[in-house]
């Protein structure tokens, strides 16, 4: 495939699969795939290595929403307004992808992750259980906006760690226990993939070959990854939350302080 070879397509294929099941347990999953696109074809523009990943992912993030939908109750009215935002914002945040500089967002998102590490660590209760008395009216509001603009126009403009803030979001303000949470993170990041799909399609910005042989693996991993979440439940994704939580502050301290 184009400017990739056999060996780097295998270890691609392998590494959307693990992509997939990281996002359909807690998200995140672009924190292995990006940086494995961008390794595999060298020379390959943030933009294509963004559009390519989205192509990727949404078939995979819908792959856990559906299955989600089918074991779970979903609160769709939050997660159904939010990922309608989401599409258009999500959009706009890929259509301004190339207009961020890297060091321009890397401290404030770091410095996001770090609070978010502290903060599930220290509440040990924190999406273990439902809090239905949180789900207000002014609640689920903040959390349609949260997530279908502030977290949307993210995912557009960079992507990696779109899920895990969405499962935050949606335990932190409106209650819902981390599986529940997921499950609506996944609704929501299937509109956000699909509104920066598409600009970057129109773009030029997508391989569109390469991004469907991953898509194949990615929904395998998501298939999995959903069904392992809603088996083990709230605690088996406190767990892998905090593991991306953690990758993500390391990827990003190494990107801001020995890269540049």
């Amino acid at each position: 495939m184009r400017g990739v070879d056999a060996w780097a397509l295998t270890t691609l294929l392998c590494v959307a699969a693990l992509a997939g099941w990281v996002d359909a347990v807690v998200g995140g999953g672009g924190l292995v795939l990006l940086p494995a696109l961008l390794v595999a074809a060298p020379g390959v523009p943030v933009a294509t290595a963004l559009g390519t990943n989205k192509l990727a992912a949404i078939f995979g993030t819908s792959t856990a929403a559906v299955t989600y939908a089918r074991r779970t109750k979903l609160d769709w009215a939050v997660a159904g307004p939010a990922a309608g935002l989401a599409v258009v914002t999500a959009g706009v945040g890929a259509a301004l992808a190339g207009a961020v500089p890297a060091g321009a967002y890397r401290p404030v998102v770091l410095a996001v992750l770090v609070a978010v590490a502290v903060f599930v660590v220290t509440r040990p209760r924190l999406g273990t259980v439902a809090v239905p008395s949180r789900r207000t009216r002014s609640r689920v509001v903040a959390a349609v906006v949260v997530a279908g603009l502030v977290i949307a126009l993210y995912d557009g403009l960079i992507g990696p760690g779109t899920g895990t803030f969405l499962v935050l979001a949606f335990t932190a303000l409106v209650g819902a226990d981390f599986v529940h949470a997921s499950a609506m993170a996944k609704v929501v990041n299937a509109g956000t993939n699909l509104g920066a799909l598409v600009v970057f399609g129109v773009g030029g910005h997508v391989w569109w070959w390469l991004g469907a042989a991953m898509a194949v693996c990615n929904v395998a991993g998501a298939a999995v990854g959903a069904r392992m979440a809603l088996r083990r439940g709230a605690g088996f994704v406190r767990v892998v939350l905090l593991l991306v939580v953690v990758a993500l502050v390391a990827r990003l301290a190494y990107d801001q302080w020995m890269v540049g």
